[in-house]
């Protein structure tokens, strides 16, 4: 099977210079770029992404942090927090970001497309209505699954976010909606230290968020195994109409930051069990966005091992997924937790 898949690609998302040393730096998307030329030439489809509206910003933030964000033009070096810091055309990028994924709903619910990737900087899991944080400055897939609901009507949005770090900033913006089920799996040790198991949401929306702390030693077979099991009940109850993905990779064994243990055949697999699921939901759009990820090489890899999984032509084998007892133990803990709330256990 093959599925027409786009891109979205900028030279202007290398602006943003946070730093000599920072960790989120322009060579990440330069080696991703740099890949996509090498070995996917014409095979993918450029969707050019456009600077998101106002209206469209304030959907996730609030006017006074935009014009914060705006003060920053043309200005060298400004911290926006202990580990955000931003140039003089980060705001650009940043605005950018937010507006590729508008350009990606776009497509999908035109069906141009089948599944788009946004290979973007900053990124965006992190960055609360107020504030910046964690590298990130607009919360681009946020602003995405807002702009689903109110432009298309979505009703039911799966987020699924398997950046090693918690994506508080999702999950803060959909904890009382139900429109939004957020699906995260992270290392609760780490940045932003968010994220519990018994974080699950509140009022319309108690139940659709569903966090998955994993531990340092995680590996392949354990997260392909915690999330086919775990979504796989979702997806069959929530019967969602679009499923965003929050691409980080981060949890790669070469990560500075990460420092756990999957290697990039583990996206691949990732990405296989979302296009089943997509398949399960009656061919539910996917979109990804990029988020974490800070060895280029690593990073590169892993998104060439997504990209792959979507354009590949022929017949996908299915996913041998063998049960580990660390595998075992998160999904029973996860179980537990949720069982109270019935939308999916």
């Amino acid at each position: 099977m093959t599925l027409k898949v786009g891109v979205i690609r900028d030279a202007r998302y290398l602006e943003h210079k946070p730093g000599l040393v920072h960790p989120e730096s322009p060579s990440r998307l330069r080696s991703v770029y740099r890949m996509l030329d090498k070995d996917f030439g014409d095979r993918l489809v450029q969707i050019e992404p456009r600077l998101a509206t106002l209206e469209q910003i304030q959907m996730a933030h609030t006017p006074s942090y935009i014009d914060l964000i705006m003060s920053t033009a043309e200005r060298d070096f400004t911290p926006l927090s202990s580990d955000t810091f931003v140039s003089a055309k980060s705001y650009l990028a940043a605005w950018l970001a937010a507006g590729a994924g508008i350009a990606a709903i776009d497509a999908l619910m035109a069906e141009e497309v089948r599944a788009c990737f946004a290979l973007v900087r900053p990124p965006g899991h992190h960055a609360l209505a107020d504030r910046a944080g964690g590298f990130c400055i607009f919360n681009n897939l946020g602003i995405a699954a807002k702009y689903a609901m109110e432009r298309y009507g979505l009703e039911r949005i799966l987020i699924i976010d398997w950046d090693i770090h918690h994506g508080n900033a999702l999950q803060e913006l959909f904890y009382k909606d139900r429109r939004a089920l957020y699906f995260s799996s992270h290392y609760m040790g780490w940045y932003p230290n968010t994220g519990d198991w018994e974080e699950t949401g509140e009022g319309e929306g108690a139940g659709y968020t569903v966090n998955v702390p994993v531990p340092k030693e995680l590996k392949d077979e354990d997260i392909i195994c915690v999330y086919q099991n775990a979504l796989n009940p979702i997806v069959r109850k929530f019967k969602p109409q679009f499923i965003m993905v929050a691409a980080g990779f981060d949890a790669h064994e070469r990560d500075p930051l990460g420092r756990t243990r999957l290697t990039e055949k583990a996206y691949s697999s990732l990405t296989q069990i979302v296009l089943q699921l997509s398949d399960a939901g009656n061919g539910a759009p996917l979109f990804f966005s990029l988020e974490g990820g800070y060895d280029s090489r690593a990073l590169a890899n892993s998104v060439k091992e997504v990209l792959g999984m979507l354009a590949f032509q022929g017949r996908r084998e299915r996913i041998s997924i063998p049960t580990t007892r660390r595998a075992e133990e998160i999904l029973q803990r996860l179980r537990q937790t949720h069982r109270k709330h019935r939308i999916w256990v």
